[in-house]
């Protein structure tokens, strides 16, 4: 099998955060086991400002739940990296509105990308955007 590089891992994120459902979620990351990407997804929802500690706190805490990363501070750091990196391009759209939508981190090797997939406005007047980060991690499972 090829090995799985920046752009795979990349690309399996933003697929998992556009899912709409559970059971797609479920579908995609039986799929990407098969091709030795380690997944998950959360949604998420709130005012942007005030959520972006919690979005970056959730999004390391989905990866050691999902077992994509372990306990040490790399890896921790590499994800929380990530995950500023993809809000962080969403802020000009999102600075002072809601958001809504889902979180999705995705890592095989020392690759590790994390997508947020948003809608971002008031009731029903709705922007959309993708944020995407990456960051490589030694691998110590090898």
């Amino acid at each position: 099998m090829q090995e799985k590089g920046s752009r795979d891992v990349a690309q399996a994120a933003v697929r998992m955060s556009a899912t709409s459902t559970r059971e797609e979620e479920m579908i995609l990351k039986s799929s990407l086991g098969l091709s030795d990407i380690k997944i998950g997804a959360i949604d998420f929802g709130g005012d942007f400002v005030s959520s972006i500690n919690k979005i970056i706190d959730r999004t390391v805490f989905l990866a050691k739940r999902e077992k994509i990363i372990g306990e040490s501070h790399e890896e921790e750091g590499s994800v929380a990296g990530a995950a500023h990196e993809a809000v962080m391009q969403i802020m000009q759209k999102a600075m002072g509105m809601n958001i809504g939508g889902k979180i999705a981190v995705a890592r095989c090797g020392e690759h590790v990308a994390v997508a947020v997939f948003f809608g971002i406005g008031m009731l029903h007047l709705n922007e959309v955007a993708i944020g995407l980060g990456h960051r490589a991690i030694k691998d110590y499972t090898e």
